[in-house]
């Protein structure tokens, strides 16, 4: 896998390295020695998946507290997304920039979302999946979200008026720790 660093301290783009020959081809996915070795978690505990009828439809932007923060890879194995993270951690020097990638089945890339930020995603196809591996067990108590169009973040989504699950279109202004 091809690991590049992000301007968001920790966010990192995960790229395949695709082997190929006359059948087809063949790529790793994951691997704990590689993560560990570009100082990422080498534990999963959980996968979970999402599937999304509708392009335009936005997720997010989500996230879970501490003691129950998680690191995730995010990764579209159908479809294409524009996956968003945003940080949230006041003593990091990218506090509350955003960083937006797309993501599509058909290149295998992923996105690598360090504790501390929040994610989200918008789909730019119908019929999209989106692959999640998580280095803590969700607790739904320990959810939270931010607005997807809090102009603390002034995100430039690609699909105007997206179709939104109401609590996401709920949350409030963010309110920065002081």
């Amino acid at each position: 896998m091809i690991y590049t660093a992000t301007e968001l301290p920790g966010a990192l783009i995960v790229d395949l390295e695709i082997r190929e020959d006359e059948r087809g081809h063949f790529t790793r996915t994951w691997c704990r020695r590689e993560f560990e070795e570009h100082g990422l978690p080498g534990s999963v505990v959980q996968c979970s998946m999402s599937f999304t009828r509708r392009r335009g439809t936005l997720r997010g932007l989500h996230y879970q507290v501490a003691p129950h923060a998680e690191d995730k890879l995010v990764r579209c194995t159908h479809g294409a997304i524009w996956d968003v993270v945003v940080d949230l951690r006041p003593e990091s020097p990218s506090y509350l920039q955003h960083l937006g990638v797309e993501l599509r089945a058909d290149t295998g890339r992923a996105l690598f979302v360090p504790k501390g930020f929040a994610h989200g995603f918008q789909t730019l196809e119908d019929a999209t999946q989106v692959f999640y591996q998580m280095t803590e067990f969700h607790v739904p108590d320990a959810g939270g979200g931010v607005r997807w169009n809090d102009p603390a973040f002034g995100i430039q989504w690609p699909v105007r008026n997206p179709i939104l699950h109401p609590r996401d279109a709920g949350y409030p202004d963010f309110r920065p720790t002081t």
